[in-house]
C-alpha cells in the first residue's frame, strides 16, 4: 500500500518547495497525507493537483488562501461543465424520440 504514497520530503526535494507549503496545503484541506513509519506522505492521485497547485504559487505568486479560491473555482467549473452534458445528452434523447 505504501508504493502508492510519496513521502513529502521527496515531493519537497523534487519539486524545489518547502515542507512549511505542503503543510499549509494540508491545513487548509487542499492535500491530505498520510502517515507510514511516522513519514508523511501523499497519495499518488493527488500530485497532479499538487503540481498545479506548486505552479500557481510560483508562476502567479499567489498565496494559500488565493489557491484554495482558484481550486474551488475550478471544482465549480468541473461540475457545471458535467452538468452541462448531461443536460445535452438528456435533450439529444428527446430530440431524437
Amino acid at each position: 500500500m505504501k508504493k502508492e504514497f510519496v513521502a513529502i520530503q521527496t515531493l519537497c526535494s523534487h519539486y524545489e518547495v518547502e515542507v512549511s507549503f505542503i503543510d499549509a496545503l494540508h491545513q487548509t484541506g487542499l492535500i491530505q497525507f498520510e502517515v507510514f513509519e511516522e513519514e508523511h506522505c501523499v497519495h499518488h492521485d493527488q500530485i497532479r493537483d499538487l503540481e498545479k497547485m506548486i505552479r500557481i504559487h510560483q508562476d502567479l505568486n499567489l498565496n494559500i488562501e488565493a489557491i484554495d479560491v482558484v481550486f474551488n473555482l475550478l471544482e465549480k467549473q468541473r461540475q457545471l461543465k458535467q452538468e452541462v452534458n448531461a443536460l445535452k445528452n438528456k435533450l439529444r434523447r428527446y430530440q431524437g424520440s
